[in-house]
């Protein structure tokens, strides 16, 4: 087997973990989406092990391992410090508040909010809002913990994130809210190419990677994830991981 070949079959291995990693921190599964995160972060020293540290660092702090999430909080500053984006400290001030507490964490979350409100990324943006509104209930806040949950339920709900949507139906009960119904309304299916592009897309491949496997122009495929990207509510490629995880088979 080619390095070139090893490589790719790494990337794509982690990209399914880190899928999976994101479900189960989705369905509060967080044992299992600490195992998932584990293994897509085995090689620390390429790309694709960023984008599952957050869920790495979630699952750790809900599975009582607060070392562990620090150790990959730390790895996580290293890349998004060098970026500097609102997308990038976003995440990281979401991920810090996890390990914060009193006032540090409640400094942490509303930047996280504020930061990932100007980014566009509504299910990252909603993950905050959730988070937030874990926090406060704890915090014995169950009005301002409501605020921030009905907010990140109307964003999961919109984006067909019904994982995370159920996850704030239980804080809302939680809190004394009666929560709101769940939806009958199934979402919109991707067509079998759709499906397959946005797949491709979400695991990091580029529009010219996907074009050439699938034997097609770049220019078709930045149509149908076009496509894709309407059907779904969503508005760029770090939204569709989550996404699609709605999606009837």
């Amino acid at each position: 087997m080619t390095a070139a070949v090893s490589r790719g079959a790494g990337l794509a291995l982690a990209a399914t973990q880190s899928a999976t990693a994101l479900l189960y921190n989705g369905l509060g599964r967080y044992e299992e989406a600490l195992a998932a995160a584990e293994q897509a972060s085995e090689h620390p020293q390429e790309l694709w092990s960023t984008p599952v540290l957050p869920e790495l660092i979630e699952a750790a702090v809900r599975s009582g391992q607060p070392a562990r999430a620090a150790e990959a909080l730390d790895r996580l500053a290293e890349t998004t410090r060098a970026a500097g984006t609102d997308w990038a400290l976003g995440t990281e001030a979401r991920s810090r508040a996890l390990l914060g507490s009193n006032q540090a964490a409640e400094d942490l979350y509303r930047e996280a909010i504020d930061r990932l409100g100007r980014t566009g990324l509504r299910t990252e943006l909603a993950r905050a809002y959730l988070l937030y509104g874990e926090w406060l209930r704890r915090q014995r806040r169950r009005g301002d913990a409501r605020d921030q949950l009905r907010a990140a339920y109307e964003i999961f709900v919109s984006a067909g994130a019904g994982a995370f949507a159920e996850r704030v139906r239980v804080e809302l009960r939680a809190t004394g809210e009666r929560a709101p119904k769940r939806t009958t309304e199934r979402p919109e299916a991707l067509t079998a190419r759709e499906a397959h592009i946005a797949r491709l897309a979400g695991q990091g491949a580029s529009n010219p990677e996907i074009a050439a496997q699938l034997f097609i122009s770049p220019a078709t495929v930045a149509y149908h994830l076009r496509k894709v990207f309407t059907t779904l509510g969503i508005s760029s490629r770090s939204e569709l991981a989550t996404a699609l995880l709605a999606q009837p088979e």
